[in-house]
Order: C-alpha cells, then structure tokens, then sequence
C-alpha cells in the first residue's frame, strides 16, 4: 500500500513499506520508514517524549521553502523491546501535513482503519426528533447507519424534516470513511440549538446511501424511535 503525505506542494514521504499501529484509545497511526522521508526537509528538534510502550520519542521539524512546521514527527531511536518493530520508522501528526494519500485517493481526517466498518439499513421505526420540546422532524423512512464503535444513527430524509426552522452554519467535520459533513442550526421559538443537524453532501461509497438525508444530536434535542 502506497502512503504519500505532500506539505506545500512537495512531497515529504512516499512510501510502500509503512506500518499501521493500532493502540489502545488511540486512532490508527501510520510509521512510514525514516528512509523514505525528504531528509533535506527534515529540521532536528530539541523535544522528546516518553511512552511506557514504546520508549524515547525524538522529533523533527519540517522547511519546505518558506513553509515552517514545527515537530511535525517523531521516531523511536532506540525503542523497548516490545516495540522494536519501530526502529527506522517515523511517525506523523496527520494535520501538520497538508493532504495525504492512500494510492491516489486522497485520506482525511486520520488513516483509516481496515477494520472499521461503516453500515446502512433503511428502517421502518417510527422515529420522531425534538428540538427544545417542539418537533422537528418525523419519519418511517430513515436510514440506520452503524459505525464501528458508535451507537446506532439515525438519517432521516430531509421532506421528513421542518427544514424552514433550520438556520444556517459554518462548522464542517471530517470523517475519514463518511466524508466531510456540513451543518444546521435550529431556530425553535427564541431559542437556537446550534449544530443540531448534520449531512453528507457527498458521501464516501459505505455511506451513500444517506446523501440528502440528515442527523440529529445535541444538548436539547431528543430522539424517539419506536416499532409501529
């Protein structure tokens, strides 16, 4: 598997001999081989870390032209032995680069992990959501999705939806195996529930399905679901 990780239009690392670590309560982190790093890139850093699992941690900065990052990685000089597998490997800051790619489709958010699975089920449920104690939204059209994890979300499709209260939001996220959500805000009476609904304009392939559909979570909003 090809990892290629570019900082202002140069190419940092490209490599097909990377590691995924998998640790607990942590996301899935690639180390991607020293070797095949830009060492003319590479700045020597004064900080260290320690981890109990791992041992000493050394960083490097990035100078890609005028471009600065500061200990954007980290190897394992001389790691314990249960990590030994680490030696020669570097790890990244996933955000410091500014996009990277698995093959040549680009990845977000953080690497992703081969295990996690994102599912989507159309459902039948009654399924009613309320914003500050005012009903908002109805259906038995939804879809479920299921995501390694996480509870259950519901995705409810958007004429089920009082879409005249919902006002608009700058806030974006990113989901590595969902895709880059965008947000509303609901206006109930005078008050605002901000970031209260979320959607996928465009969705990656496991969540498809619930493109033009939206979900709902927050302090004040209140999701019944029922079998009719």
């Amino acid at each position: 598997m090809c990892i290629r990780g570019v900082l202002a239009g140069e190419t940092v690392v490209d490599t097909r001999h990377g590691r995924l670590l998998h640790e607990s309560g942590m996301l899935p982190q690639w180390y991607l081989p020293l070797a095949d790093i830009g060492a003319y890139l590479l700045v020597e850093s004064s900080t260290t870390t320690h981890c109990p699992f791992k041992g000493d941690a050394s960083y490097f900065s990035l100078q890609v032209g005028d471009r600065f990052v500061e200990d954007a990685i980290w190897t394992y000089r001389t790691p314990l032995a249960e990590a030994a597998w680490l030696d020669g490997l570097a790890g990244f800051y996933f955000d410091r680069l500014d996009t990277w790619y698995q093959e040549d489709d680009e990845v977000f958010g953080h690497p992703r992990d081969p295990f996690h699975r994102v599912d989507t089920h159309r459902t039948s449920q009654h399924i009613v959501v309320r914003a500050g104690g005012e009903t908002v939204a109805e259906t038995t059209r939804a879809i479920a999705l299921f995501e390694t994890g996480l509870g259950v979300r519901y995705y409810l499709p958007e004429p089920d939806v009082a879409t005249e209260l919902l006002g608009p939001s700058e806030t974006t996220s990113v989901c590595p195996y969902k895709g880059t959500a965008g947000y509303r805000s609901f206006n109930v009476g005078v008050q605002t529930i901000a970031d209260a609904a979320w959607f996928y304009e465009a969705p990656f392939a496991e969540a498809s399905s619930v493109a033009g559909y939206l979900s709902f979570d927050g302090t004040g909003i209140d999701i019944e679901v029922t079998d009719d």
